[in-house]
């Protein structure tokens, strides 16, 4: 009788102690490797996912991601309402909200973090708040900041007025443009603040003053920024438990357990755009005529998702025509017929600049283009800049063709075709089109018709002003059954205050020999 007291007692001190590890797993600083990047640390004029990611952690706005499916989640407002006309939206801040230095956080604090976005130059994300009755007068300089409708009724209530319902309002407030960001440096909104950052490393620390400090579980996370040298030692590092997530693609057939690769289908798009600048390439023919002779399958070759419109599909969004089939006879009979309207000899060698980041993909890209345009007597030359500077280099640089692989801020379409969109801040291309541009503005008007949006797709690519190649996957390495609040995600934005040191469900199997040699 006594062995079998033994026996159970022993079996019940196993499954309790799996039990209680399961639900007291220490939590400590997690350790992210990313690529070396120079991050601007402005939330304003950031417009990098590398910065979008890194925001989540250090910034908040009225609405946060939701960690699944990325839906708008309230955070430094309590609660919301709009008019009946849907043109006046009243927000309630919570009265919790603090930044990190103990400050309280106001309706004052939220309107002056949206007029100092307008009124910060080259901030790539400013015109989503062109629909804010006085926004977009304020932001080009052709208007007075007290005209902007952003109105602090009192420390807790902000009023916003819209020129036309905009029923994705909620959604751009989750962008960190749109966070509030204190006068002070130093001092922050977020779950986060920021320690040390260095060219190898950055470190966060929770946030104590933060509204929602309660439901941060880590102490911290440590960045580690990796050089193109150092990349082949990461999955070993990964493997001896050293790293927590690398949040780009790695070498995965070095990583012993298959499972922690994460791969999904990004709302983003890579293509290439015409800068119109320069002649004869701001000519419509010129660009139709290339387009023609683009060898599409060799572009697209080895892509998951091959691209032949920019918006990625959509439920409900109508199908455009895109670019797939190529004829190079026929690209030559318009390319002579554009020189003959434009007064170009035909014996004349057009330069065309294609500006790319310093990685051999892109210089392979440029090759095929280079050989595919000689027979319309396009001469196309390459300039190069590192990755990590490439986009913030696009705006002043005066090339003729880029690339750009762009991440939606939300599912909707306006979040690619506002990159053309004439007076939008993000229009690096500067490209202009009105009926684009109306087109654009009546989709507003009928509360963001897709047809509307199609029509002006279909008006972008007849421009021949991209050329879409492919559909990107993200890729992270992370295991979610060590570490939790993490999900794949359209966006592959991740928040970082619900990251937590997951309890591992782990019950271990009773080793039958040796209770049997105790119960002896």
């Amino acid at each position: 009788m006594k062995k079998k007291i033994i026996f159970i007692a022993l079996v019940c001190s196993i499954f309790c102690a799996a039990f209680t590890q399961e639900n007291s797993v220490e939590q400590r600083v997690i350790s992210i490797y990313s690529s070396v990047h120079d991050y601007d640390m402005n939330p304003y004029t950031a417009a990098t996912t590398s910065e979008a990611q890194l925001f989540t952690g250090l910034y908040e706005g009225l609405f946060t991601y939701d960690p699944k499916n990325l839906s708008p989640v309230k955070a430094l407002c309590t609660d919301y309402k709009i008019s009946r006309d849907k043109k006046r939206w009243t927000f309630t801040i919570r009265s919790d909200a603090k930044f990190s230095d103990g400050t309280v956080i106001t309706a004052d604090h939220v309107k002056n973090s949206w007029l100092n976005l307008l009124k910060t130059p080259y901030a790539p994300f400013a015109s989503m708040f062109d629909s804010v009755t006085g926004a977009a007068e304020f932001r080009q300089g052709k208007g007075a900041e007290e005209d902007v409708r952003i109105v602090a009724r009192d420390k807790n209530t902000l009023v916003v007025y819209l020129n036309e319902p905009v029923s994705h309002f909620t959604k751009i407030l989750c962008h960190h443009a749109y966070s509030v960001v204190s006068e002070k440096k130093g001092v922050y909104s977020g779950p986060f603040v920021l320690e040390s950052y260095s060219k190898k490393n950055m470190e966060l620390k929770k946030n104590e003053n933060y509204w929602d400090a309660t439901r941060v579980k880590i102490p911290g996370i440590k960045y580690t920024f990796v050089t193109e040298k150092e990349e082949k030692d990461v999955p070993f590092l990964y493997n001896n438990g050293e790293i927590d997530w690398i949040e780009y693609p790695t070498e995965i057939k070095a990583l012993i357990n298959k499972d922690v690769i994460k791969s999904g289908t990004q709302f983003c798009t890579m293509y290439f755009f015409f800068k119109q600048n320069n002649e004869p390439w701001n000519h419509v023919e010129f660009r139709k005529a290339l387009l023609d002779a683009v060898p599409y399958d060799k572009l697209r070759e080895g892509s998951f998702d091959a691209a032949e419109t920019l918006v990625p599909s959509l439920p409900g969004y109508p199908s455009v025509s895109g670019y797939s089939d190529s004829d190079v006879d026929d690209a030559i009979l318009q390319m002579n017929k554009a020189r003959k309207m434009y007064n170009v000899p035909q014996n004349e060698k057009l330069q065309l600049v294609f500006a790319i980041s310093d990685d051999p993909y892109w210089e392979k890209m440029a090759d095929l283009l280079k050989k595919a345009w000689e027979p319309l007597g396009v001469e196309l030359t390459v300039q190069t800049a590192p990755y990590y500077q490439y986009n913030s280099s696009i705006e002043t640089w005066n090339a003729d063709m880029f690339f750009y692989s762009w991440v939606g801020d939300f599912a909707d379409p306006i979040a690619f075709l506002e990159l053309f969109r004439g007076d939008s801040s993000l229009n690096v291309a500067k490209y202009k089109n009105e009926e684009f541009d109306k087109a654009l503005s009546e989709a507003v008007l009928k509360d963001g018709a897709y047809s509307l949006y199609a029509k002006a797709e279909q008006i972008l690519l007849d421009d021949a002003e991209v050329i879409p190649v492919h559909h990107p996957l993200s890729l992270n390495v992370i295991d979610t059954e060590q570490v939790g609040g993490w999900a794949i995600n359209a966006l592959d934005i991740h928040p970082l205050k619900y990251l937590y040191i997951k309890a591992l469900p782990k019950v271990s199997i009773p080793n039958l020999v040796m209770l049997r040699d105790l119960r002896r």
